[in-house]
C-alpha cells in the first residue's frame, strides 16, 4: 500500500456538492473524478497497487456509503481502485469488491500506512498490528496467489537486475538509494510502477543492511 497524498477535487464535484438534493448517485462527471484519482495516485490501485485506468477501476469509498453518507461526496473518501475480479468467486475477489461495506483503520490517505504494512520475500503482506493485519487478510484479501505471485515477481526482477547490473553483489548504499529513487519516482507517463512499494521495502531492508555492515 502507498501513501496517497490527496490533491485538488475537480470542479465538477466540488460544484455538484454545492447544488441542492446531491449525492453520488446523480453526480453525473465521474471521469473527472476518475482522472484525479488517477493522477494522484499515480494510475495503481489503493490497496494493492495493481495497475489502473479511467477504464479499469472502481471509484472506493474509504468510509463507506452505508454507514457515512455525509462523505459520499467528500474527495479525502474517495480513491481509485481495481475491480478486484468481480464476478469471480468470493475466495478471489480482493479490495474494494471483497471490501464492500465493511470499514477499515488502514487508510492510504494516511502518512504512516506504509510504515504499519510489511512484505515477505514470498509476496505474502502483512502487519504487526493484529486489526490491520486481519484487515489485510479478511477484508481486503491482499494474499490471494495472485496478487502474492505478483508481489514475489517484484521482488525477484529487483534482484535480478540488479545482479545483472552489479554481478559481483557490491549493492553499495549510493547503488541502493538510486534503486529505491527508480520505484518512488513516477514515470515519464506519470505512473508508479505497479506494486512499487513491495520494490521499495525490500531495497529499504537491503541499504539498512549494508548501513550496518558498514558501521561494523
Amino acid at each position: 500500500m502507498k501513501h496517497i497524498v490527496k490533491g485538488k477535487e475537480p470542479q465538477s464535484l466540488l460544484e455538484h456538492r454545492l447544488k441542492s438534493h446531491t449525492n453520488y448517485d446523480n453526480y453525473q462527471q465521474k471521469d473527472d473524478l476518475r482522472e484525479s484519482l488517477l493522477t494522484e495516485q499515480g494510475y495503481i490501485c489503493c490497496y494493492c497497487m495493481g495497475r489502473i485506468a479511467k477504464d479499469k477501476m472502481k471509484i472506493e469509498h474509504w468510509q463507506p456509503q452505508s454507514s457515512y453518507p455525509d462523505l459520499q461526496l467528500a474527495y479525502q473518501n474517495l480513491l481509485g481502485a481495481c475491480k478486484g475480479n468481480e464476478r469471480k468467486p468470493k475466495n478471489l475477489q480482493h479490495c474494494d469488491t471483497n471490501k464492500g461495506e465493511s470499514k477499515i483503520t488502514i487508510n492510504p490517505t494516511d502518512a504512516k500506512c506504509e510504515k504499519l504494512i510489511k512484505y515477505g520475500s514470498n509476496g505474502q503482506i502483512s502487519s504487526d498490528d493484529e486489526t490491520i493485519n486481519q484487515e489485510l487478510n479478511e477484508v481486503l484479501n491482499l494474499n490471494t496467489e495472485t496478487l502474492t505471485k505478483n508481489r514475489k515477481a517484484v521482488v525477484d526482477a529487483v534482484i535480478k537486475g540488479l545482479e545483472q547490473k552489479y554481478p559481483d553483489k557490491t549493492w553499495t548504499v549510493e547503488i541502493l538509494t538510486k534503486e529505491i529513487a527508480k520505484y518512488t519516482k513516477l514515470n515519464q507517463d506519470s505512473q508508479y510502477q505497479p506494486y512499487c512499494q513491495v520494490a521499495i521495502s525490500y531495497l529499504h531492508k537491503k541499504l539498512l543492511r549494508v548501513k550496518n555492515q558498514s558501521k561494523g
